[in-house]
């Protein structure tokens, strides 16, 4: 008997980083203001790079915080400012920082009671992209990595790891079938399984530029889903307002319907809204989550 999947919202704590960076904020922001009880938080409000006395003093702070307002933090992921090469650097070196630094955020991870942490895959130097061989050499360093941490991550008590499909080649996995092959290969010799969190945005190949066919193909291996309001050929980040549904080609029932089609048991659909900043949107941001929430509650109850 077939059945409809679990669904529930979520946010991504982006919106948050540079302009609600206190635990105390933006836990009553996501609480209060938005409703919300999901939260992937992004590793660009705490940096692991920072002080371990930072760190802990941070941790302390956000446990403190969500506890408080009854928050689960469900995943963590990297974010903007934490939008490099890392696991594909060119240096080795450079790849062994970055090792240590997931380790280290995915302990952080844990202690804030996420099951999963992730990132995208990695990113390509022109110089790699352009070489086959260098490219997949640097390829099978990523994996090697990934793996590692797998490993790591399995001591630690999470349940899977995630990486996100991204829009151009050089970021790794930007069509449907290249996909479903770094999957395959990720999850040949991992501690845990490898999982997607796939973006609605996404889907800018000049042949795949459908994302509700990346959702129907993926989201059965696609626990967390990153929704924005946004134009074909874009990856626009606006919220769900009623001027952007007008432009946009997200909608509620679509998406739902291609979630379902999947044969996806659960997912979390979850908010990454951007604001440039830029006086038009500046004084905005709130507002415009609230909005989006009201427009997502009409199907997704949880």
């Amino acid at each position: 008997m077939k059945r409809n999947p679990d669904l529930k919202l979520g946010i991504n704590l982006g919106f948050a980083v540079n302009k609600y960076v206190e635990p105390e904020v933006w836990t009553r922001i996501v609480a209060e203001e938005l409703g919300i009880k999901n939260v992937q938080f992004v590793a660009d409000l705490l940096n692991v790079f920072l002080p371990e006395s930072i760190v802990r003093e941070q941790v302390e702070r956000i446990n403190r915080s969500t506890q408080q307002y009854g928050l689960n933090v469900t995943s963590t992921f990297t974010s903007a400012f934490t939008r490099v090469n890392h696991f594909m650097h060119p240096d080795a070196a450079t790849r062994k920082v970055w090792l240590d630094w997931f380790k280290k955020f995915a302990r952080v991870s844990a202690e804030m009671g996420a099951k999963s942490t992730g990132s995208h895959f990695g990113i390509l130097t022109f110089a790699d992209y352009d070489d086959p061989a260098r490219r997949e050499y640097i390829i099978s360093e990523a994996i090697k990595s990934w793996q590692e941490l797998s490993w790591y991550c399995k001591d630690l008590g999470m349940t899977h790891l995630l990486f996100e499909p991204m829009s151009i080649p050089r970021e790794m996995a930007n069509t449907v079938e290249d996909t479903r092959e770094l999957l395959a290969r990720l999850n040949d010799g991992s501690g845990l399984p490898f999982k997607l969190c796939l973006d609605v945005g996404h889907a800018p190949h000049p042949d795949d530029r459908d994302p509700y066919r990346w959702v129907r193909e993926l989201g059965s291996v696609s626990p967390i889903i990153h929704i924005q309001q946004t134009e074909k050929d874009h990856s626009r980040h606006w919220p769900f307002t009623e001027a952007y549904n007008k432009l946009g080609i997200i909608h509620g029932e679509p998406l739902l319907a291609a979630i379902e089609q999947s044969g996806a048991a659960e997912a979390e659909i979850v908010f990454e809204i951007s604001h440039r900043e830029a006086w038009s949107t500046e004084f905005r941001i709130i507002e415009d989550h609230r909005e989006s929430v009201a427009y997502w509650r009409q199907f997704v109850e949880q």
